[in-house]
């Protein structure tokens, strides 16, 4: 991401997951928006990919798995952090997932702040760090990602003063009332300034993260320039949104074979219109007020019952949580009701998939859709509204989105709802339904727009921009403090402060 060296990417997990099956150790791609948005340019510059792999360790202090992948083009590598059963039920089930998730979301209700559990993930913090400082050498970048790794930037400036680091924030950063509930919110925000740039999807949570550090800590921060000081350093607090590979989107509609596959997919469905809703079975995506809207407008549009569907596919997700499987048994409940009262014949007006669906079957199901629910109660983003907007190459469909999800900021076109609001919901679908063919185009038209423009090469580019941009400062500061001092060697860069 510099002038020179490789990328050392940190996640909670990677781009491969790891699974024992008879005695052997099966390596599988894993999918994800992370994934699909990085793992190109890795294979571009080379590096290290350093994450969990998804298997339980049994040895606490043994080695993870080291390997040069992709498997048949092998292009960089992917770093194994080995994580123990107990370590994964602490940190990752605990801590991240029963704390510091439902805190980000603004459902303090759910959040249990446990003090082994925040030990737990001090602990595996470090396992992190210690693995890229394993494979981060002079000039190198390390890029670490998400609430998983809050800790890990101020461990590696402990160890590596002079190491160039940037961190991404990919959930919502809470105000500052909300956050400081946390008992160990101030460790957690020295940890996080150990980086060099510290990003956000939006400048609002930019904004919550500098007023955190103010209170919390004392920091001078500046919210215009978006930079906090700390321990005589200046660290950027920008906001990008996060991008899609709007091209390859494009590219996979237009293929005969998926196209086929949605047009297959209709024909199963057999009604006029199509709604989809797509998400990780999650108390934050609102799946549970969606269908209740949904069964409220069957209820008033009597006229629509036999010709519209909702195509319902839930994620699987943190099973192991009782929360996960309590929403599970909930969100069947209310299909079974809906379906119970409003089919009749072949006619079903809820489909519903709980599983995982690979990109290219994804895409067909944005092909098949003429209009895309996607309502959470919070998201950092969202890059499920922007991958449908991106797969609609006829130039037809409508987006609702929820005013709640960060991609509401950049994609004013589409029918902006509060997925709170019920009634709201219902009329919202009613414009939808009824919007003509040209509307619905030249909305969509303005949403391409926007999602080719600030796609996941311009979300990237912002990082490279940004290191350069503190580089270059950085050598006219050095040059100048030797231009006072009298002396005419200048030192490599290397040796300044980050």
């Amino acid at each position: 991401m510099g002038k020179e060296g490789k990328i050392v990417l940190v996640s909670n997990r990677g781009s491969y997951t790891l699974k024992e099956t008879g005695g052997q150790t099966e390596v599988v791609p894993a999918i994800s928006g992370l994934v699909s948005a990085v793992e190109p340019v890795l294979k571009e510059r080379g590096g290290v990919w350093v994450a969990w792999g998804g298997r339980e360790a049994a040895d606490p202090g043994g080695p993870g798995l080291r390997m040069r992948v992709p498997p048949e083009e092998p292009s960089y590598f992917f770093a194994e952090v080995p994580l123990t059963a107990e370590e994964i039920r602490l940190y990752y089930h605990g801590f991240t997932n029963g704390a510091l998730w439902p805190l980000c979301h603004y459902f303090l209700e759910k959040c249990r702040y446990d003090p082994l559990e925040w030990a737990a993930y001090r602990q595996v913090n470090n396992k992190f760090a210690l693995a890229a400082l394993a494979e981060a050498g002079e000039g190198d970048t390390v890029w670490v990602n998400d609430y998983h790794l809050a800790l890990v930037p101020s461990i590696l400036r402990r160890h590596r003063p002079y190491l160039k680091q940037v961190f991404f924030w990919h959930i919502p950063f809470p105000h500052y009332d909300l956050f400081a509930t946390l008992p160990w919110a101030r460790a957690l925000l020295r940890g996080l300034l150990g980086s060099d740039i510290i990003a956000f999807h939006l400048v609002d949570y930019s904004h919550n993260f500098l007023q955190a550090v103010n209170k919390l800590l004392d920091a001078p921060v500046d919210y215009n320039s978006l930079t906090v000081r700390w321990n005589g350093r200046k660290i950027m607090v920008p906001a990008w949104p996060m991008g899609i590979d709007f091209e390859a989107f494009q590219k996979l509609a237009r293929e005969p074979g998926i196209r086929q596959r949605a047009e297959d997919l209709r024909r199963q469905i057999g009604v006029e219109k199509i709604a989809l809703a797509i998400e990780r079975l999650d108390y934050t995506k609102g799946i549970l007020e969606r269908l209740v809207a949904f069964e409220r407008f069957l209820e008033e549009a009597p006229e629509w019952r036999g010709r519209l569907a909702l195509l319902q596919i839930a994620v699987p997700s943190r099973t192991a949580i009782p929360a996960y499987r309590q929403l599970r048994s909930q969100v069947e409940e209310a299909v079974g009701r809906i379906n119970g009262r409003f089919s009749e014949g072949s006619y079903r007006p809820i489909h519903y998939f709980w599983r995982g669906i690979p990109r290219r079957e994804l895409v067909s199901y944005y092909l098949a859709a003429d209009l895309m629910l996607v309502t959470p109660l919070r998201d950092g983003l969202n890059l499920v509204a922007k991958e449908y907007v991106a797969s609609r190459v006829d130039g037809t469909g409508v987006l609702i989105l929820s005013r709640f999800a960060g991609a509401a900021r950049e994609l004013r076109e589409a029918l902006i709802v509060n997925p709170y609001d019920i009634e709201g919901m219902v009329a919202a679908l009613r414009t939808a339904l009824a919007m003509p063919l040209s509307q619905q185009k030249q909305r969509l038209f303005r949403l391409q727009e926007q999602v080719r423009r600030c796609d996941v090469r311009w979300w990237i580019a912002g990082f490279q921009r940004a290191l350069l941009e503190r580089e270059i400062k950085e050598d006219e500061s050095v040059r100048r403090t030797i231009r006072l001092s009298g002396y005419n060697r200048i030192p490599s860069t290397s040796a300044v402060d980050a």
